[in-house]
């Protein structure tokens, strides 16, 4: 009789959202930041009674000044998060080579308060320095990971390409929509796709889908009503 060969284990392979959240969170803010800056700017111009070529222009001209903004706004930020943790690294460096024994009791004092024994504390924080000292302070003390860690590239490209692939809907909404209904045309094109990027990212980082849609619609919708009324108190027809 023929012996069945024995079938491997499959590994499981965890997916967890916190592993998506430096990109995410900038995809997230410049998408949202794109349709709705954009959107308010052309509902302002054209409730001012401008042409549909003035309209167009000065949505573009807002995506571009927009994209390069976030770029640069997103870099700046994460860069100062990344020099943070750079610091917090060689400090952490300093410190396991001028005092290994008092760095090693204070990792077992983590463990501690996580719960551990004293005894089964101590054994970890061995164990642990022995195989990453540095790794281990950085993960436990100071919660630095490299799934976590600031990537400011990264978040600078994904808020620029984000903000532009949001700011074109809008723009796109202007150039199909009848010259004398572009307001209502862009605001309704823009209230569904902020409704489906809040459910969307919602969705992404676990939260109820309906609570991510209202809170940017919310939002939205107040943001270019103002715009509006700006445009038609201080617009002349062009």
């Amino acid at each position: 009789m023929a012996r069945r060969p024995r079938t491997q284990p499959q590994r499981h392979r965890e997916r967890h959202r916190s592993e998506r959240t430096g990109w995410l969170r900038a995809a997230v803010l410049g998408a949202n930041d794109g349709l709705l800056s954009t959107a308010g700017l052309v509902v302002g111009v054209a409730s001012a009674q401008a042409s549909r070529s003035a309209v167009l222009l000065a949505g573009f001209a807002g995506l571009v000044a927009g994209a390069f903004s976030m770029a640069a706004g997103e870099y700046v930020s994460v860069s100062s998060q990344a020099d943070a943790e750079d610091a917090d690294r060689q400090l952490e460096q300093r410190e396991l080579a001028e005092d290994p024994r008092g760095e090693r009791e204070e990792l077992a004092n983590i463990w501690r308060r996580r719960g551990l024994d004293a005894d089964l504390a101590a054994k970890v924080a061995d164990q642990l320095t022995a195989h990453d000292a540095l790794g281990a302070h950085l993960r436990d003390e100071l919660g630095l990971t490299d799934t976590l860690r600031a990537r400011p590239l990264q978040a600078a490209l994904t808020s620029a390409v984000t903000f532009s692939f949001g700011a074109g809907l809008p723009l796109l909404a202007v150039a199909l929509a009848p010259a004398t209904r572009i307001v209502p045309v862009v605001a309704v094109a823009t209230l569904v796709s902020l409704g489906l990027l809040g459910a969307a990212g919602a969705r992404l980082g676990g939260a109820p889908m309906g609570v991510g849609a209202v809170r940017v619609l919310f939002w939205g919708a107040l943001a270019m009503a103002a715009t509006a009324a700006i445009g038609r108190l201080f617009g002349v027809a062009a």
